[in-house]
């Protein structure tokens, strides 16, 4: 099998869990898309949101946002990727889900693993993305994260190394549940890493 009948595979078997909106909540879709490197691997997309964004600017994200009435986490996946990045990719090119994660600032996160086939030109909608950085499969296979206490939580904040950079949770959490479930075949749960607090609101 190829890397797409790989990562498919190890998705349909990976039970995502789905956390209950509550009052005060709200659903988000992000998507983790496994897109051609120039060298011919894989990698995936992350983007770093403007510093003037009203809300957690500059912080590094996946391409995502809030569902629209009546839409799937795929849909709004998939719709926000073309809003975001001028990518329009169609729900044959899902391969999967990860488990939701509930954001201090009151998301319920799912996220959709995508591929995309050939190379394309990237589009960054300018109010919405700074920069995009593809990091490479190799790269975050091997990402090892970094937990942190702090006096706010009883939980583990969570952080990864990667670009040169620390990504924090929730983006983490969810790109290390796609290395460690997608990747590597193993059905790790982060719905319990925290996240620091600058990212709270």
């Amino acid at each position: 099998m190829g890397l797409r009948d790989d990562l498919r595979a190890r998705l349909d078997g990976f039970e995502a869990r789905r956390i209950p909106l509550r009052p005060g909540t709200r659903a988000a879709a992000v998507a983790i898309v496994v897109a051609p490197v120039a060298d011919g691997g894989r990698g995936i997309w992350l983007t770093r949101r403007p510093s003037d964004m009203r809300r957690h600017a500059a912080q590094f994200a996946l391409p995502g946002g809030r569902l629209d009435d009546g839409e799937t986490t795929h849909d709004a996946a998939l719709r926000e990727l073309e809003e975001e990045m001028g990518i329009h990719l169609g729900p044959d090119s899902v391969l999967g889900d990860l488990d939701d994660y509930a954001t201090r600032s009151g998301f319920v996160i799912s996220p959709t693993v995508v591929w995309c086939d050939d190379e394309v030109t990237l589009r960054p909608n300018p109010a919405e993305v700074e920069r995009v950085f593809l990091i490479d499969l190799d790269e975050l296979a091997t990402a090892a994260p970094i937990f942190e206490t702090i006096p706010e939580s009883d939980r583990p904040v969570m952080s990864l190394p990667l670009i040169g950079r620390r990504i924090h949770a929730p983006t983490a959490a969810v790109i290390y549940q796609f290395a460690r479930v997608a990747l590597h075949g193993d059905p790790v749960r982060v719905a319990d890493y925290d996240q620091p607090v600058f990212a709270w609101r």
